[in-house]
């Protein structure tokens, strides 16, 4: 392939990339704040559903180990198989919208499209390996990721005041959530075609011999569990802890999505395309370091700070973190493999983020239930400090490099 067609498929990605944000950045919304708020203030629905709603979409990760060999085996290309997960989120939607009075109907519609918006993760990194040159994959991607960034920002602010005043009329909001979906789904059939090498039996755990094989692999695998844990601990929370009036806050709809959605959302506008230029030409694992400690700061900050003010700072500090975080957690594998097998590096990597998102809202939510938020928070904090001395051998080494 000549350079122009390269360039040419670069800017097809990029300009569908940038459509894909709109509906993408809407959705987001839901995952992070209303979908557990109308299964809190509507249904007011036991642990276990709580539980679901927030492992739902660490289950998707869990199972997309599977997707790249499926799409192997089939022949089929990365943008078809990715259409398909899609239009079958935007049917979950479309079940939670007409649930009606069915708690049941309900957290069955969200924790679907949950899994499938998680399932086809490793399949935008194969195109973005694919489409986008190394020197310029990370500020591309921080682009497209402060518009999704606006865009959650604005709806949580939007959505929030309107769901309020709907009072338990929550379901035109999940048509339009089905609606996004579909949007998606005709962006990346939109972009340029990304084919893999075809097999002809289906190895459905293939991609592990990468973690067997690849010793940088499997050591940056065990650190990120480690920092996952920690961070999903946390992250299981946000919502429950100003919204449940056991722990002192009992915030309404609009409140609660200008702190989980819209402050987070604008500090990763502000930090998000910086962290881009800052992944292109720093070292991965000093990278890796600075966005620990904004995580770190950010947790401890949001849950021991005790005020409204503090709650509003953590989450502040949450969304620098989660601008260098969403860079570093989708682009990393890039650095790390061959253009054929990111895909399946890509999926090894959601599977265990998947397995860590199972584990976590269940701890979360029963130390919660018992110890308090305050213990949940500390140990999330100490699994990140955990998480960045297991890397700091590499860091010291990669210092060393960079001074020849």
């Amino acid at each position: 392939m000549d350079d122009s067609a390269d360039i040419g498929q670069q800017r097809r990605t990029f300009l569908w990339e940038m459509v894909r944000s709109v509906p993408q950045g809407f959705i987001e919304t839901s995952g992070t704040t209303f979908a557990m708020y109308v299964a809190i203030a509507v249904f007011d629905v036991p642990m276990g559903m709580k539980m679901a709603i927030a492992g739902a979409g660490s289950i998707g990760l869990l199972l997309s180990l599977f997707i790249v060999q499926i799409v192997r085996r089939l022949g089929c290309s990365v943008n078809a198989m990715s259409l398909f997960v899609w239009a079958a989120a935007a049917l979950g939607f479309a079940m939670a919208a007409m649930a009606g009075s069915s708690a049941t109907l309900y957290v069955a519609g969200v924790c679907v499209s949950a899994l499938m918006l998680t399932l086809g993760t490793p399949l935008m990194a194969q195109i973005y390996r694919k489409h986008y040159p190394n020197r310029l994959r990370g500020r591309l991607f921080s682009i497209a990721g402060m518009l999704r960034a606006v865009i959650a920002a604005a709806a949580g602010l939007g959505l929030g005041v309107w769901l309020t005043a709907q009072g338990k009329d929550f379901h035109g909001l999940f048509w339009f959530y089905s609606g996004c979906c579909l949007l998606m789904a005709g962006c990346v059939l939109a972009m340029a075609r990304v084919k893999l090498r075809r097999t002809r039996r289906l190895r459905l755990f293939d991609a592990f011999s990468h973690v067997k094989n690849d010793r940088v692999f499997r050591k940056l695998l065990m650190s990120w569990m480690v920092l996952g844990l920690g961070n999903l601990l946390s992250f299981a929370l946000f919502v429950e802890f100003i919204t449940n009036p056991d722990y002192g806050f009992a915030l309404e709809a609009n409140r609660v999505g200008m702190i989980t959605s819209t402050i987070p959302m604008l500090a990763f506008i502000l930090c998000v395309v910086p962290w881009g230029m800052v992944f292109d030409r720093l070292p991965f694992y000093r990278v890796r370091i600075m966005v620990n400690v904004f995580f770190l700061s950010g947790t401890l900050v949001y849950y021991l700070g005790g005020s409204y003010l503090t709650l509003c700072i953590g989450m502040a500090i949450h969304g620098i973190a989660r601008g260098g975080g969403s860079i570093l957690w989708s682009l990393w594998v890039t650095r790390f493999s061959t253009e054929d097998n990111v895909g399946e590096y890509m999926s090894v990597h959601t599977c265990f983020t998947g397995l860590r998102g199972t584990i976590a809202p269940i701890i979360a939510f029963s130390v919660a239930g018992t110890l308090g938020p305050s213990v949940v928070a500390i140990s999330g904090a100490s699994l990140i400090v955990i998480s960045s001395i297991m890397i700091w051998p590499e860091l010291r080494e990669e210092a060393r490099q960079a001074s020849k």
